[in-house]
């Protein structure tokens, strides 16, 4: 394989992510003089191309190995925590490499294994066959047959607090919704008051009847008795009509002040 030095060196160099990085001890074979030395050199895994540095501040590598068809494993040393890189080649040479600590060693020989491209493919067919199990599935989800919404209602009314506030059809009345006799609370409790087949609007919150009745129970003075009943039921999404009513008190509480402002009373 022929590769560009000076591309080589660039890619090896250049702000692109690493996929590893470390110190490792790189084992030469001095065949002259039937010995075996170890050179500490900076290891950056880009891809299938691992580089080699003197130094970790260097600008150009000392060595690339190209790592396909080749095998990471574990090998037998007088160092301790070190691993080969051989190639199925015969006569191919065998990297032999020394990391700091079992950690490291376990990292880098993860790392590498993982970085040929047969590895990649093997996990392209992986992942296409995964996709395709997931489409099938779905195609055979869409194809059976939807549950009656019968049985999702029943499911669905079965938790009272999942129940809806009405039972029949809300009755409209000039745009504006009203009480029916069938009307129900959440919980599906009835409303108890009745009066001829019609249903009255709720009664009044506890600090609304305070302030609009007297201790002996009368209306206060200036509203009518049609006033201390609201209009509308709380569901009710007539807001103007809402504001209407509940401004009827502040109106006449502000005619008797005027009034008493005229009498000359504070």
């Amino acid at each position: 394989m022929k590769l560009n030095e000076r591309s080589v060196a660039h890619y090896a160099t250049c702000d692109s992510p690493a996929d590893h990085t470390g110190f490792l001890r790189k084992r030469v074979e001095r065949h002259h003089h039937h010995g075996t030395s170890y050179q500490r050199r900076w290891f950056v895994l880009k891809g299938n191309l691992l580089f080699y540095f003197e130094e970790r501040e260097s600008r150009e590598p000392v060595g690339l190995v190209v790592l396909e068809g080749c095998t990471v494993e574990l090998c037998e040393a007088a160092e301790e925590f070190a691993f080969a890189i051989r190639f199925d080649d015969a006569g191919a040479r065998a990297y032999v490499l020394v990391a700091d600590g079992q950690a490291a060693m376990e990292a880098w020989v993860k790392a590498l294994s993982r970085a040929s491209f047969d590895y990649m493919r093997l996990v392209v067919r992986e992942l296409e066959k995964q996709l395709e199990e997931a489409c099938k599935s779905l195609a055979a989800c869409r194809k059976s047959p939807r549950r009656s919404s019968s049985s999702g209602r029943k499911r669905h009314l079965s938790n009272p607090a999942l129940q809806p506030l009405q039972e029949k059809p809300t009755t409209l009345e000039n745009g504006y919704s009203t009480w029916s006799s069938g009307g129900c609370i959440a919980g599906g409790a009835t409303c108890p008051d009745h009066d001829e087949g019609q249903t009255k609007p709720p009664p009044l919150p506890p600090r609304r009847r305070s302030a609009a009745s007297s201790a002996t129970g009368s209306p206060a003075p200036g509203l009518s008795p049609a006033m201390l009943e609201s209009p509308v039921p709380p569901e009710t999404i007539c807001f103007s009509k809402l504001h209407n009513w509940y401004g009827q008190e502040i109106a006449v509480l502000r005619r008797e002040w005027q009034e008493r402002q005229k009498r000359g009373h504070p």
